[in-house]
């Protein structure tokens, strides 16, 4: 057995030890290129790997634990532990991330009045049912007990969000009866007030930060009471939203300089080393002026790509590393290959409301229920009402609704809504809408990804919360259908397709090899798309991102699946799967110091 302490250093085994680490999220990376990953970690000179928890992934409904597949951290840390490298696991609940909802479970708010982040119930208790089912798993891998583990962060970024340190207290108590062995450490933004709300005494302060660090380590000594230095996270790039209009990027020369820096002075830990990618409805929030969700791909500018690929900054960054600690020789074991597929035909297509009762068993009530309440995390909700014939609408507002909304009436597109576009009430006193029959009033809506920063995680309930007012008035009589589109497989295709509606589309492909591909969906317009069931992530064509990295393990040997379910009525009659991703334009190119 070993041991690690914080002291003026941090000290292995009684010697002293320069953590040099780099953030890789399990989650984010299919299993079968853990290893792949991890290697290039340590070829590059890290000793140790960083990764957040993600809540809502392993516990999707209270008391049903998932600690399988993409989210089987026990087997991650076993494969860094296998190759040598530390870990320093970020449990939170609440971690950021740019993760839908910062990796809290959107179950939580079922509750009316629910507050998150603090001493409250049943906020508590839940974190702390999760966290015994966690902690059964993380406990015997800490170094005390001859695993990699050597650090556990105190929640994450705290300062940014409250002062209530008893709150921190709490959490690390709770940690330490579950068998939390090992030193904590807390991170928060580099100034004094962020370092000093977000203070635990039973944790070392790190800081978060991507520049300027001898002011920053300046900043983060008057905290640590004479302990070693540490960037928790050195931003190395930054995330995409959509409707950015460029893929973000660093400039390499001050990457350089920083990083270099940050190692004479310190220890470090890269954020990101690999982003990797938000499959499915996982990529979160932000919202400041507007609603800004980000995109599928979490490339993050990191020193691998997406995709795995070493970049320019890698090789960079392994220069600088060597003049600090040896760089070993790794062999990468993973043998990964892009290609292309070819062109695609359409094989059959069906819209929504013809599988609409297939897929989703509806929720009758005389009101609007949110997501939440309907017992669904993620994905889109429909809202049906009915109207007879002759029935006239002049105005349309919705009391509270989230973050989309789709009206279509009579089964016609009638508009689309977005974020601040939902407060606003419409008067079609102009051109009304008049049922021509006896027909339906249809809101689809998406949850767009729930915010992951700031004061505002505790008001995004999804769907519509608290009414529909047609004509000035609620409207009551409702049905409310569920599409976390979980069950793709009981898509009839044999049913009827119309043009202009939220639809379905089916092709497939031969494989006789499995390689990294891109899935270019040029001509639709948004939506998601999965590969032999599996959700591969949003596609919009705003941008930037045009198209989707498809992993190798998710092809299989022969007939492959793809579907696409696409919801502005812009759709093409082929898609392309192609050995070069398109994650939009650079904003910033690798060049001389800014």
């Amino acid at each position: 057995m070993s041991t690690f302490e914080i002291r003026d250093q941090f000290y292995l085994d009684g010697q002293p030890f320069k953590i040099i680490s780099g953030g890789i999220h399990y989650f984010r990376v299919v299993p079968e290129y853990w290893r792949d990953r991890l290697e290039k970690l340590k070829a590059m000179g890290c000793n140790t790997v960083e990764t957040y928890v993600c809540w809502n992934m392993h516990e999707p409904q209270p008391g049903q634990f998932n600690f399988e597949g993409m989210f089987d951290i026990k087997k991650f840390i076993e494969t860094a532990g296998d190759l040598g490298l530390k870990v320093i696991v970020r449990p939170g609940p609440f971690i950021c991330a740019e993760w839908e909802f910062g990796g809290l479970p959107g179950w939580l708010l079922r509750h009316d009045n629910i507050k998150l982040r603090g001493r409250y119930e049943p906020y508590m208790t839940y974190v702390r049912n999760y966290f015994t089912e966690l902690f059964k798993i993380l406990a015997p891998l800490q170094i005390t007990q001859g695993g990699p583990i050597i650090l556990f962060q105190i929640e994450n970024e705290y300062g940014y969000y409250n002062d209530d340190r008893e709150y921190l207290l709490e959490m690390g108590r709770m940690m330490r009866d579950l068998g939390a062995e090992v030193p904590f450490v807390t991170s928060d933004g580099p100034w004094d007030d962020a370092l000093d709300c977000g203070k635990c005494d039973m944790a070392l302060p790190t800081a978060n930060f991507g520049s300027h660090v001898e002011e920053q380590f300046g900043v983060l000594a008057q905290h640590t009471n004479g302990g070693p230095l540490m960037c928790m996270e050195f931003w190395v790039g930054w995330f995409d939203n959509w409707g950015c209009g460029k893929h973000s990027t660093s400039n390499l020369y001050n990457n350089q300089r920083d990083f270099d820096d940050a190692l004479r002075m310190g220890n470090i830990n890269i954020y990101m080393f690999h982003g990797g990618t938000n499959f499915g409805f996982t990529n979160g929030s932000n919202y400041y002026d507007e609603l800004s969700p980000d995109v599928t791909s979490y490339d993050y500018d990191a020193v691998l790509t997406e995709w795995g690929d070493i970049t320019p900054k890698y090789e960079a960054f392994k220069a600088i590393v060597a003049k600090y600690a040896p760089v070993p020789e790794v062999e990468f074991t993973t043998k990964i290959e892009k290609g292309a597929y070819g062109t695609l035909e359409c094989e059959a297509r069906v819209s929504l409301n013809s599988v609409l009762e297939d897929i989703s068993t509806p929720i009758e009530a005389p009101d609007p229920m949110c997501m939440e309440k309907l017992g669904q995390n993620f994905g889109y909700t429909l809202y049906r009402t009915s109207f007879p014939k002759g029935k006239t609408i002049g105005k349309l507002a919705f009391a509270k609704v989230s973050d989309r909304a789709i009206v279509f009436m009579e089964g016609k597109r009638f508009g689309t809504y977005y974020d601040r576009e939902l407060l606003k009430e419409y008067d079609f006193k102009r051109s009304p809408y008049v049922y021509e029959n006896d027909g339906d009033f249809d809101v689809l809506t998406e949850n767009m990804g729930r915010v992951n920063f700031s004061y505002k995680i505790e008001y995004q309930r999804k769907g519509i919360e608290d009414g529909v007012l047609i004509n000035g008035h609620y409207h009551t009589g409702w049905k409310m259908y569920p599409l976390p589109l979980d069950n793709i497989d009981k898509i009839d295709f044999d049913k009827p397709y119309y043009r202009d509606t939220a639809a379905f589309y089916k092709f497939s492909f031969q494989s006789f090899k499995s390689m990294d591909t891109f899935l270019d969906l040029e001509g639709f317009g948004k939506g998601c798309a999965f590969i032999n069931g599996f959700n591969l992530g949003r596609f919009w064509d705003i941008g930037p991102q045009k198209r989707l990295y498809i992993p190798a393990p998710l092809i299989k040997n022969g007939r492959n699946e793809i579907v696409i379910f696409e919801t502005e009525g812009r759709n093409a009659r082929t898609i392309k799967l192609v050995a070069e991703p398109d994650l939009g334009p650079l904003e910033l190119p690798y060049g001389r110091p800014e």
